[in-house]
């Protein structure tokens, strides 16, 4: 009996010891707060985490605008290259026409070398069998005055000149023309020469015609050089203005990654600061949790008492216990 009493006694200093020992180690009410230097820290926090967001915003904000014109750029320098390889086909396509013209040139004056071949070669002919004596009272021979034609001919097709002077040439290549037709008229009578002058015009016909056909070639031939040349000037400045273009680019492009850059380092920045000022609410916010436990779970007892006692609890006074899982 008396060891059973002495248990008895026992047993509330052993619960007096363990709720002082609790008590002991939840922190004070003062302590769940916090103190005027956590919450000037917390307050500098929060400013240095405002002034952080509000940084990076503004790199967001930069970024944003640079990335789209960077777009803009990109867009602009592809538009330009896009004409100068359309202007680029066109003057290949330019190209090609001038070289088969120059090839037709090149053609025509082969067929007008051998008709002029020809011509050279029936005059020879004729003189042959032509005597080339100057009559009494002319100043050259027949063969004379062609030789001279066929150089004033070759003259007009090979030199350039104004129109004035080639007008007067043509006008004296006429006149001499005229004067050697009379003069072979006469001749005429002998049958072989008539055919030979027959042919000789046909040959001279056939020569003029190849030439006609070379500077109509050449004509041709130059237009489609000169539309080359100019399609590539005009390539080339565009080309300019797409240069330009991918060098703006390139410049947006890299302000655009500094800004984001510089916007992830004060994003990071926020949450280290963050995560500073978490530290210290946290810790006010255990030490508060375990006040409030504390209290919660004295509380809870001196109901558990009274109810144990047969006093009656309020409905309240249930939920607490309730709570505290008494009941």
């Amino acid at each position: 009996m008396a060891a059973e009493q002495a248990e008895n006694e026992q047993e509330p200093e052993n619960a007096q010891e363990e709720q002082q020992a609790e008590s002991e180690q939840v922190p004070s009410a003062e302590e769940a707060e916090p103190t005027p230097e956590e919450k000037a820290k917390l307050a500098d926090l929060e400013a240095q985490k405002t002034i952080l967001n509000n940084e990076a915003e503004v790199h967001r904000q930069k970024r944003d605008e640079l990335n789209a014109q960077t777009k803009e750029w990109k867009s602009k320098r592809d538009a330009l290259n896009a004409q100068v390889r359309e202007l680029v086909e066109e003057a290949g396509k330019s190209r090609e026409v001038r070289d088969g013209f120059n090839q037709k040139v090149r053609e025509s004056k082969a067929v007008r070398d051998e008709w002029n071949k020809k011509v050279s070669e029936i005059r020879a002919k004729i003189n042959e069998i032509r005597p080339e004596k100057k009559k009494e009272g002319e100043e050259e021979s027949l063969g004379q005055m062609k030789a001279r034609l066929d150089r004033m001919e070759m003259q007009q097709q090979t030199m350039p000149m104004g129109a004035d002077k080639e007008k007067a040439l043509v006008k004296q290549i006429q006149e001499l023309a005229k004067q050697i037709g009379e003069r072979e008229k006469v001749e005429e009578g002998d049958e072989e020469i008539r055919g030979l002058v027959q042919e000789l015009r046909d040959a001279k016909a056939k020569a003029e015609e190849a030439h006609k056909q070379v500077s109509i070639n050449a004509e041709e031939a130059q237009k489609a050089h000169d539309n080359m040349l100019s399609l590539y000037q005009r390539a080339d400045a565009i080309r300019k203005e797409a240069d330009a273009a991918q060098a703006k680019f390139v410049e947006c492009k890299q302000k655009a990654d500094e800004e984001h850059r510089l916007h992830i380092e004060s994003i990071k920045s926020v949450h280290a600061v963050g995560k500073d000022a978490d530290g210290i609410k946290n810790k006010k916010n255990i030490a508060k949790k375990k006040r409030t436990d504390y209290e919660t779970k004295k509380k809870a007892e001196e109901i558990f008492e009274k109810f144990k006692a047969g006093e009656k609890l309020s409905t309240e006074d249930l939920m607490i216990l309730q709570k505290s899982g008494y009941l």
